[in-house]
């Protein structure tokens, strides 16, 4: 795991708002030029870097004399990152060209991820400027979208564009070796307060230790165990690390234990990464228990014959949700044919008593299981 580290050649660090900027919105001027700093260092090592920045919200938010009690109005949110988006990357712009290091923006929505032809350009555009020796720095584009910037709320979960899952769904397209996801604490804390340095298995004890987002943050400690999760099920390793830290990234790349490091040798291969994590889940096939137990224990496709029901409209190709008949999903796949198709091919069956063959819904490899 720490020749992971010293060896990582392709890298995306993410930089939390509190990284970038004071609760007041102010920049962090001294904290950013550090790291800074430290990104060129490590480049001028021959690595690559793609950086995740937030901080455009408090940015704009500062520069407009705007409250942050304020910023539930979401279109106040949308107009305070168009403010500071541009500020934020002038910020990066002063910084690393002081440092002799080109930049390019890039901004990105929730669609650039779920449909898989955007999310297979991304990747080509960001592996141009790579190659151009150039450091992409990637944020949602909150000004035109709302999914990104809506506040974390406990009751519906995760935040499917927080920067934390973006730069982590960023480094599983891109294959990288490694997450480094810098924020305002030390790392994942136990209960005592202390820092927990590995972590293997993302169990439910240790995601109950997570809190909600910060007063200028989104996502808080779930969303970083959630980024970190992707990373380890890339086959990369993942550190969440204190910003702060003086020269925190050289020590994370020279191998010495900061923060909580996150490795496993549980790996899924890149389309099927795509659509537990990444894909837009259009509809819901409910289907029997005998259908459950063929995908769970022999690893089946599944058949029509094992559907109950279908669930909201979806079209072929598109990643659906596999429920029991109690309504508990316990698998995503890609559909092989459209919702109106499928429920032919249910209806049929019904009523021709075992005499029509069964179609296969969604291909075994097209499946992929909830841990």
């Amino acid at each position: 795991m720490v020749k992971k580290l010293q060896h990582a050649r392709r890298i995306v660090v993410k930089v939390g708002t509190s990284s970038v900027t004071t609760d007041g919105g102010a920049a962090r001027s001294q904290q950013l030029q550090s790291i800074v700093s430290s990104l060129a260092s490590l480049k001028a090592e021959g690595r690559q870097i793609v950086l995740v920045s937030s901080g455009a919200v408090g940015l704009g938010r500062a520069k407009l004399g705007v409250n942050h009690f304020r910023l539930s109005d979401l279109v106040l949110r949308q107009a305070c990152a168009a403010v500071g988006q541009s500020l934020l990357m002038n910020l990066y712009e002063t910084a690393f060209t002081a440092r002799d290091v080109k930049i390019a923006q890039v901004l990105l929505t929730e669609g650039d991820f779920t449909d898989r032809k955007r999310y297979s350009h991304l990747r080509h555009t960001i592996e141009r400027l790579l190659k151009l020796r150039v450091i992409p720095i990637v944020n949602e584009n909150d000004t035109v979208s709302t999914a990104e910037i809506e506040l974390f709320d406990s009751r519906n979960g995760r935040i499917f564009s927080d920067n934390d899952r973006l730069a982590a769904l960023i480094m599983s397209k891109l294959e990288a070796d490694a997450l480094i996801i810098l924020t305002n604490v030390d790392g994942v804390l136990n209960k005592e307060g202390s820092v927990i340095p590995f972590v293997t298995d993302l169990h439910h004890d240790l995601t109950s230790l997570a809190s909600g987002p910060s007063v200028s943050g989104r996502g808080g400690m779930v969303t970083k165990l959630e980024a970190a999760e992707i990373a380890m099920r890339a086959g990369g390793v993942a550190v969440i690390a204190n910003g702060s830290t003086p020269r925190i990234l050289e020590r994370i790349f020279s191998g010495e234990q900061v923060g909580t490091t996150f490795f496993s040798d549980s790996r899924l291969g890149g389309k099927r990464r795509w659509i537990k994590y990444a894909a837009d889940v259009r509809g819901r096939l409910v289907i029997n228990p005998g259908a459950r137990k063929a995908i769970l224990e022999k690893k089946a496709s599944l058949l029509s014959s094992g559907v109950i029901s279908v669930q909201e409209k979806f079209k072929a190709m598109d990643v659906v949700s596999i429920v029991d008949h109690q309504g508990r999903e316990f698998a995503r796949g890609i559909a092989n044919y459209p919702s109106h198709e499928a429920e032919t091919m249910i209806a049929t069956a019904a009523t021709a008593s075992g005499k029509v063959k069964a179609r296969v819904l969604v291909t075994r490899n097209n499946i992929v299981l909830n841990d």
